[in-house]
Protein backbone atom coordinates (compact mmCIF):
# COMPACT_ATOMS: atom_id res chain seq x y z
CA UNK A 1 0.00 0.00 0.00
CA UNK A 2 1.79 3.55 -0.77
CA UNK A 3 1.93 6.03 1.65
CA UNK A 4 -0.16 8.37 -1.09
CA UNK A 5 -2.90 6.09 -0.59
CA UNK A 6 -2.78 6.15 3.03
CA UNK A 7 -2.33 9.96 2.93
CA UNK A 8 -5.38 9.89 0.81
CA UNK A 9 -7.49 7.24 3.21
CA UNK A 10 -6.58 9.32 6.21
CA UNK A 11 -7.81 12.13 4.44
CA UNK A 12 -11.45 10.24 3.62
CA UNK A 13 -11.42 9.23 7.44
CA UNK A 14 -11.02 12.84 8.20
CA UNK A 15 -13.70 13.94 6.77
CA UNK A 16 -16.12 11.78 7.86
CA UNK A 17 -15.34 12.33 10.87
CA UNK A 18 -15.89 16.09 10.95
CA UNK A 19 -18.84 15.21 8.79
CA UNK A 20 -19.95 13.39 11.91
CA UNK A 21 -19.17 16.14 14.33
CA UNK A 22 -20.55 18.95 12.20
CA UNK A 23 -24.10 16.53 11.96
CA UNK A 24 -23.91 16.57 15.33
CA UNK A 25 -23.47 20.01 16.50
CA UNK A 26 -25.99 21.05 13.20
CA UNK A 27 -28.76 18.38 15.14
CA UNK A 28 -28.22 20.61 18.30
CA UNK A 29 -28.22 23.88 16.76
CA UNK A 30 -31.43 22.68 14.98
CA UNK A 31 -32.56 21.98 18.68
CA UNK A 32 -32.30 25.35 19.65
CA UNK A 33 -34.66 26.38 16.51
CA UNK A 34 -37.38 23.89 17.92
CA UNK A 35 -39.77 26.52 19.99
CA UNK A 36 -41.81 25.34 23.00
CA UNK A 37 -43.99 27.44 24.97
CA UNK A 38 -43.49 26.62 28.63
CA UNK A 39 -45.66 28.02 31.24
CA UNK A 40 -44.90 27.45 35.10
CA UNK A 41 -46.23 28.73 38.21
CA UNK A 42 -44.86 28.36 41.82
CA UNK A 43 -47.60 28.00 43.71
CA UNK A 44 -46.56 27.14 46.99
CA UNK A 45 -45.92 30.96 46.99
CA UNK A 46 -49.22 31.78 46.77
CA UNK A 47 -50.07 28.85 49.48
CA UNK A 48 -47.49 30.17 52.17
CA UNK A 49 -48.64 34.05 51.30
CA UNK A 50 -52.19 32.94 52.85
CA UNK A 51 -52.86 33.91 56.28
CA UNK A 52 -56.48 32.26 57.22
CA UNK A 53 -58.15 29.34 56.37
CA UNK A 54 -60.55 31.54 54.34
CA UNK A 55 -57.43 32.61 52.32
CA UNK A 56 -56.72 28.82 51.61
CA UNK A 57 -59.96 28.44 50.58
CA UNK A 58 -60.07 31.04 48.09
CA UNK A 59 -56.92 29.76 46.68
CA UNK A 60 -58.35 25.72 46.07
CA UNK A 61 -61.40 27.53 44.46
CA UNK A 62 -59.29 29.45 42.11
CA UNK A 63 -57.27 26.10 41.41
CA UNK A 64 -59.72 23.34 41.73
CA UNK A 65 -57.96 21.31 39.83
CA UNK A 66 -55.44 20.77 42.56
CA UNK A 67 -58.25 19.45 44.68
CA UNK A 68 -59.43 16.81 42.07
CA UNK A 69 -56.17 15.41 41.06
CA UNK A 70 -53.00 16.48 43.39
CA UNK A 71 -54.85 15.89 46.93
CA UNK A 72 -56.47 13.55 45.45
CA UNK A 73 -55.26 11.19 48.09
CA UNK A 74 -54.93 14.06 51.02
CA UNK A 75 -55.44 12.61 54.47
CA UNK A 76 -58.17 14.68 55.01
CA UNK A 77 -61.68 14.81 52.90
CA UNK A 78 -61.84 17.94 50.55
CA UNK A 79 -64.04 19.81 53.31
CA UNK A 80 -61.15 19.61 55.88
CA UNK A 81 -58.24 20.33 53.00
CA UNK A 82 -57.91 24.23 53.57
CA UNK A 83 -57.97 23.99 57.15
CA UNK A 84 -55.29 21.12 57.13
CA UNK A 85 -52.90 22.97 54.57
CA UNK A 86 -53.23 25.96 56.80
CA UNK A 87 -52.22 24.07 59.66
CA UNK A 88 -49.51 22.81 57.92
CA UNK A 89 -48.03 26.00 56.84
CA UNK A 90 -48.51 27.44 60.48
CA UNK A 91 -46.00 25.03 61.50
CA UNK A 92 -42.67 25.93 62.40
CA UNK A 93 -40.99 22.78 61.64
CA UNK A 94 -43.05 23.13 58.08
CA UNK A 95 -41.63 26.43 58.25
CA UNK A 96 -37.99 25.72 58.68
CA UNK A 97 -38.65 22.38 55.94
CA UNK A 98 -39.97 24.90 53.10
CA UNK A 99 -36.83 27.18 53.87
CA UNK A 100 -34.37 24.63 53.30
CA UNK A 101 -35.53 22.89 50.58
CA UNK A 102 -35.60 26.49 48.77
CA UNK A 103 -31.70 26.05 49.02
CA UNK A 104 -31.77 22.51 48.38
CA UNK A 105 -33.51 22.58 45.16
CA UNK A 106 -32.02 25.87 44.27
CA UNK A 107 -32.48 27.65 41.12
CA UNK A 108 -35.73 26.55 39.83
CA UNK A 109 -35.56 27.96 36.48
CA UNK A 110 -32.56 26.65 35.89
CA UNK A 111 -32.24 23.07 37.85
CA UNK A 112 -36.25 21.99 36.90
CA UNK A 113 -37.66 24.19 34.43
CA UNK A 114 -34.96 24.29 31.83
CA UNK A 115 -34.37 20.83 31.82
CA UNK A 116 -38.15 20.30 31.09
CA UNK A 117 -37.71 23.13 27.96
CA UNK A 118 -34.86 20.87 26.27
CA UNK A 119 -36.61 17.62 26.89
CA UNK A 120 -39.69 19.08 25.73
CA UNK A 121 -37.80 20.53 22.16
CA UNK A 122 -36.73 16.66 21.97
CA UNK A 123 -40.31 15.87 21.97
CA UNK A 124 -41.57 18.00 19.87
CA UNK A 125 -38.85 17.19 17.17
CA UNK A 126 -39.80 13.83 16.75
CA UNK A 127 -43.97 14.84 17.59
CA UNK A 128 -44.79 18.38 15.89
CA UNK A 129 -47.98 18.28 17.13
CA UNK A 130 -47.00 17.85 21.08
CA UNK A 131 -47.94 20.81 23.23
CA UNK A 132 -45.93 21.40 26.62
CA UNK A 133 -47.60 20.96 29.34
CA UNK A 134 -47.90 23.77 31.71
CA UNK A 135 -46.04 23.00 35.48
CA UNK A 136 -47.02 24.00 38.27
CA UNK A 137 -44.89 23.97 41.63
CA UNK A 138 -45.62 23.19 45.18
CA UNK A 139 -44.83 22.02 48.48
CA UNK A 140 -47.18 20.59 50.90
CA UNK A 141 -45.89 18.64 53.69
CA UNK A 142 -46.70 15.46 51.39
CA UNK A 143 -50.09 16.21 51.42
CA UNK A 144 -50.33 15.58 48.08
CA UNK A 145 -48.61 13.67 45.36
CA UNK A 146 -44.97 13.57 43.97
CA UNK A 147 -45.72 14.31 41.02
CA UNK A 148 -49.04 14.47 38.50
CA UNK A 149 -48.56 14.22 34.99
CA UNK A 150 -51.03 14.84 32.01
CA UNK A 151 -50.75 15.78 28.64
CA UNK A 152 -52.20 19.52 29.91
CA UNK A 153 -50.64 19.77 32.94
CA UNK A 154 -47.89 18.76 35.54
CA UNK A 155 -47.67 18.88 39.05
CA UNK A 156 -44.23 18.58 41.09
CA UNK A 157 -44.33 17.97 44.76
CA UNK A 158 -40.93 19.81 45.55
CA UNK A 159 -41.34 18.46 49.41
CA UNK A 160 -40.51 14.78 48.04
CA UNK A 161 -37.10 15.89 46.13
CA UNK A 162 -35.43 17.38 48.91
CA UNK A 163 -32.86 14.31 49.17
CA UNK A 164 -31.05 12.89 52.11
CA UNK A 165 -29.99 16.19 53.49
CA UNK A 166 -33.87 17.14 53.80
CA UNK A 167 -35.07 17.52 57.69
CA UNK A 168 -38.32 15.44 56.19
CA UNK A 169 -38.83 12.60 53.41
CA UNK A 170 -41.63 10.54 51.95
CA UNK A 171 -42.92 7.95 53.74
CA UNK A 172 -41.83 5.12 51.65
CA UNK A 173 -39.31 2.17 51.74
CA UNK A 174 -36.07 2.91 51.82
CA UNK A 175 -34.79 1.59 48.33
CA UNK A 176 -37.14 4.04 46.72
CA UNK A 177 -36.10 7.24 48.39
CA UNK A 178 -33.13 7.16 46.41
CA UNK A 179 -34.92 8.65 43.43
CA UNK A 180 -36.75 11.13 45.61
CA UNK A 181 -33.86 13.85 45.13
CA UNK A 182 -34.13 16.76 42.25
CA UNK A 183 -31.65 14.80 39.68
CA UNK A 184 -34.97 12.49 39.63
CA UNK A 185 -37.54 15.04 39.09
CA UNK A 186 -37.63 15.45 35.03
CA UNK A 187 -36.63 12.03 34.30
CA UNK A 188 -39.35 10.72 36.23
CA UNK A 189 -41.82 12.86 34.46
CA UNK A 190 -40.83 11.94 30.96
CA UNK A 191 -41.21 8.61 31.45
CA UNK A 192 -44.69 9.20 32.55
CA UNK A 193 -44.77 11.39 28.97
CA UNK A 194 -43.78 8.44 27.46
CA UNK A 195 -47.02 6.89 27.96
CA UNK A 196 -48.52 9.01 25.08
CA UNK A 197 -46.43 7.31 22.36
CA UNK A 198 -45.88 3.67 23.68
CA UNK A 199 -48.26 1.75 21.79
CA UNK A 200 -48.82 -1.82 23.31
CA UNK A 201 -50.81 -4.71 22.77
CA UNK A 202 -53.41 -5.31 25.35
CA UNK A 203 -53.65 -8.50 24.52
CA UNK A 204 -50.05 -9.61 25.19
CA UNK A 205 -50.57 -10.20 29.00
CA UNK A 206 -46.55 -11.46 28.84
CA UNK A 207 -43.60 -10.64 31.24
CA UNK A 208 -41.55 -10.07 27.93
CA UNK A 209 -44.24 -6.87 27.01
CA UNK A 210 -43.70 -5.66 30.13
CA UNK A 211 -40.34 -5.49 30.19
CA UNK A 212 -40.13 -4.44 26.64
CA UNK A 213 -42.76 -1.39 27.48
CA UNK A 214 -40.61 0.00 30.11
CA UNK A 215 -37.60 -0.90 27.74
CA UNK A 216 -39.55 1.39 25.37
CA UNK A 217 -40.37 4.01 27.51
CA UNK A 218 -36.25 4.27 29.27
CA UNK A 219 -35.38 4.87 25.58
CA UNK A 220 -37.75 7.63 25.01
CA UNK A 221 -36.59 9.54 28.18
CA UNK A 222 -32.80 8.62 26.94
CA UNK A 223 -33.28 10.62 23.71
CA UNK A 224 -35.14 13.02 24.77
CA UNK A 225 -32.65 13.84 27.52
CA UNK A 226 -29.89 12.22 25.69
CA UNK A 227 -27.35 13.84 28.46
CA UNK A 228 -28.75 12.07 31.35
CA UNK A 229 -26.92 9.37 33.32
CA UNK A 230 -28.82 5.94 33.12
CA UNK A 231 -29.04 5.75 36.66
CA UNK A 232 -31.11 8.66 36.98
CA UNK A 233 -33.68 7.05 33.87
CA UNK A 234 -33.63 3.63 35.38
CA UNK A 235 -33.68 5.15 39.24
CA UNK A 236 -30.53 2.07 40.44
CA UNK A 237 -27.25 3.31 41.65
CA UNK A 238 -24.16 3.80 39.54
CA UNK A 239 -22.41 0.85 41.39
CA UNK A 240 -25.61 -1.65 41.34
CA UNK A 241 -26.03 -0.32 37.37
CA UNK A 242 -22.29 -1.51 37.00
CA UNK A 243 -22.81 -5.16 38.66
CA UNK A 244 -25.89 -5.68 37.17
CA UNK A 245 -24.60 -4.68 33.53
CA UNK A 246 -22.14 -7.23 34.47
CA UNK A 247 -24.20 -9.83 35.70
CA UNK A 248 -27.02 -9.40 32.96
CA UNK A 249 -25.93 -12.89 31.02
CA UNK A 250 -26.47 -14.80 34.24
CA UNK A 251 -29.71 -12.71 34.82
CA UNK A 252 -30.67 -13.41 31.25
CA UNK A 253 -30.41 -16.85 31.59
CA UNK A 254 -32.13 -17.29 34.66
CA UNK A 255 -35.17 -15.79 33.36
CA UNK A 256 -34.97 -17.76 30.20
CA UNK A 257 -34.10 -21.12 32.07
CA UNK A 258 -37.02 -20.57 34.41
CA UNK A 259 -39.33 -20.23 31.34
CA UNK A 260 -40.45 -16.90 32.60
CA UNK A 261 -39.97 -14.69 29.07
CA UNK A 262 -43.66 -15.77 28.28
CA UNK A 263 -45.14 -15.81 31.67
CA UNK A 264 -48.91 -14.57 31.62
CA UNK A 265 -49.18 -14.47 35.76
CA UNK A 266 -48.89 -11.46 37.25
CA UNK A 267 -48.56 -12.63 40.83
CA UNK A 268 -44.81 -14.03 38.96
CA UNK A 269 -44.38 -11.12 36.79
CA UNK A 270 -44.30 -8.43 39.74
CA UNK A 271 -41.09 -10.41 41.39
CA UNK A 272 -39.66 -9.02 38.09
CA UNK A 273 -41.10 -5.67 37.51
CA UNK A 274 -42.44 -4.02 40.49
CA UNK A 275 -40.23 -2.32 42.84
CA UNK A 276 -38.01 -4.27 45.71
CA UNK A 277 -34.97 -4.14 47.72
CA UNK A 278 -33.45 -6.87 45.29
CA UNK A 279 -34.85 -10.25 43.57
CA UNK A 280 -34.43 -12.34 45.63
CA UNK A 281 -35.43 -14.84 43.00
CA UNK A 282 -31.98 -14.63 41.10
CA UNK A 283 -29.77 -13.63 44.01
CA UNK A 284 -29.46 -10.74 46.58
CA UNK A 285 -27.45 -8.42 44.25
CA UNK A 286 -29.29 -7.91 41.39
CA UNK A 287 -32.01 -5.20 42.13
CA UNK A 288 -35.57 -5.40 42.10
CA UNK A 289 -37.66 -4.63 38.79
CA UNK A 290 -34.98 -6.30 37.08
CA UNK A 291 -37.18 -7.22 34.35
CA UNK A 292 -37.81 -3.07 33.42
CA UNK A 293 -33.93 -3.17 33.28
CA UNK A 294 -33.44 -5.93 30.51
CA UNK A 295 -36.22 -4.47 28.71
CA UNK A 296 -34.14 -1.56 27.85
CA UNK A 297 -30.66 -3.84 27.03
CA UNK A 298 -33.42 -5.45 24.96
CA UNK A 299 -34.43 -2.03 23.29
CA UNK A 300 -31.23 -1.01 23.21
CA UNK A 301 -29.69 -3.83 21.28
CA UNK A 302 -32.19 -3.28 18.80
CA UNK A 303 -31.70 0.44 18.18
CA UNK A 304 -28.25 -0.24 17.89
CA UNK A 305 -28.85 -2.94 15.25
CA UNK A 306 -31.19 -0.99 13.34
CA UNK A 307 -29.94 3.09 13.51
CA UNK A 308 -32.24 4.13 10.44
CA UNK A 309 -35.73 3.04 13.12
CA UNK A 310 -36.33 6.61 15.00
CA UNK A 311 -37.88 6.97 18.36
CA UNK A 312 -41.38 7.42 16.54
CA UNK A 313 -41.06 4.36 14.98
CA UNK A 314 -39.72 2.48 18.04
CA UNK A 315 -42.91 3.72 20.06
CA UNK A 316 -45.03 2.53 17.80
CA UNK A 317 -43.74 -1.42 17.77
CA UNK A 318 -46.60 -3.43 19.79
CA UNK A 319 -45.06 -7.02 19.14
CA UNK A 320 -42.61 -7.14 21.99
CA UNK A 321 -41.22 -11.30 20.74
CA UNK A 322 -41.05 -9.86 16.96
CA UNK A 323 -38.94 -6.72 18.84
CA UNK A 324 -36.47 -9.02 21.10
CA UNK A 325 -35.74 -11.72 18.05
CA UNK A 326 -34.92 -8.87 15.73
CA UNK A 327 -32.67 -7.12 18.61
CA UNK A 328 -30.84 -10.64 19.34
CA UNK A 329 -30.30 -9.88 22.79
CA UNK A 330 -28.99 -12.51 24.70
CA UNK A 331 -27.52 -11.23 27.69
CA UNK A 332 -24.59 -10.35 26.22
CA UNK A 333 -22.06 -7.32 26.71
CA UNK A 334 -22.19 -3.97 24.06
CA UNK A 335 -19.45 -5.17 21.79
CA UNK A 336 -17.53 -1.63 22.40
CA UNK A 337 -17.17 -2.70 25.71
Amino acid sequence: MSIRFLQFAWLILLILALGSCQTDQKSEAAMEDVEVNVNYQNLDTVLYACKSVAEVQNFLDKHPHLGKVYFAHAPVPPNQLAQHLFGIMQNPGFRQFASQLDSLIGDREANIIRPFTNAFKHVKSYYPNFQAPRIELIATGFTGDDLYISDSLMIVGLDYFGGPAALYRPNVFDYQLRRYQKEYIVPSAMFFVSDRYNRLDPADRTLLADMVAYGKGYEFVKQVMPDTPDSLIVGYSEENLKRTYNSQRDIWAYLVSSKLIYENSDLKKRKFIEERPFTTEIGEKVPGAIGRWVGWRIVSKYMAGHPDVKLPELMQMEKPALLLQESGYNGELDEEE
